[in-house]
C-alpha cells in the first residue's frame, strides 16, 4: 500500500496531468509521458523561480502553493503598483520560453512554499525524439498561445495608437527582419 506522502504526491501530480489547460490537447497517456520528463522543484515563500530578463529555458506547472508573476515596469520609486498575476495549481507559466528564444517578461516569485514541475528545452527535445506526435501537439499549443497573444497585442496597440501604426509595426518587423532589441 502506498504511504500517505507518496499517495498525496501522486494525487497532486495527477491533478496537473488531468486538469492542466496547457495539456488538454493531449490524451491521458500522452499527458503521463509528458509529465515523466518534468523535473520536480521546491521553493520557499519569497524565493524567485526566475527573474524578468533572464533567458527563458522552460515552463513550470504548479503542483501546490501560489506563484506570483511580477512585471517590472522600470519606474523604480514610483507609487504605481507593479502588474502581478497569481498562478495556482494546476496552472502553468513560462510556456513560450520552450518554443521560442525569449527572455522572461516577468519575474516568478513564490508567495507561499511551492512545488512546481519544470519542463525545459532539453526535455522537449527528448520528448520529440521519443514521441514525435506528442511533441507536435505541444508545439501547436505553443504556436496558438503565441498567435493569440500577438493578436491581442496588435488589437490593444491599435486602440492605444491607431490601426495603421499597429499593423505597420507588425509587418515591418516580419518583412525587414528588424526585431526589438533585447536590452
Amino acid at each position: 500500500m502506498l504511504g500517505s506522502d507518496k499517495f498525496n504526491s501522486l494525487r497532486l501530480r495527477s491533478k496537473i496531468i488531468f486538469k492542466s489547460r496547457f495539456l488538454k490537447v493531449l490524451n491521458p497517456m500522452e499527458r503521463h509521458e509528458f509529465m515523466q520528463l518534468c523535473n520536480k522543484r521546491t521553493y520557499k515563500a519569497g524565493e524567485y523561480i526566475y527573474y524578468q530578463g533572464d533567458p527563458g529555458t522552460g515552463m513550470y506547472f504548479v503542483e501546490n502553493g501560489l506563484v506570483e508573476l511580477v512585471v517590472e515596469t522600470g519606474n523604480e520609486g514610483s507609487d504605481e503598483p507593479k502588474p502581478t498575476y497569481k498562478i495556482e495549481p494546476p496552472e502553468s507559466f513560462g510556456a513560450l520560453s520552450i518554443g521560442y528564444e525569449m527572455r522572461r517578461m516577468s519575474s516568478a516569485r513564490c508567495v507561499t512554499d511551492c512545488t512546481v514541475y519544470g519542463f525545459f528545452k532539453p526535455d522537449l527535445t527528448t520528448l520529440c525524439n521519443r514521441h514525435p506526435q506528442i511533441g507536435i501537439k505541444l508545439l501547436q499549443v505553443l504556436n496558438m498561445i503565441a498567435l493569440k497573444q500577438l493578436q491581442i497585442t496588435v488589437q490593444q496597440l491599435a486602440i492605444r495608437t491607431d490601426v495603421a501604426t499597429a499593423h505597420s509595426l507588425q509587418f515591418e518587423t516580419y518583412y525587414t527582419g528588424n526585431h526589438v532589441s533585447e536590452e
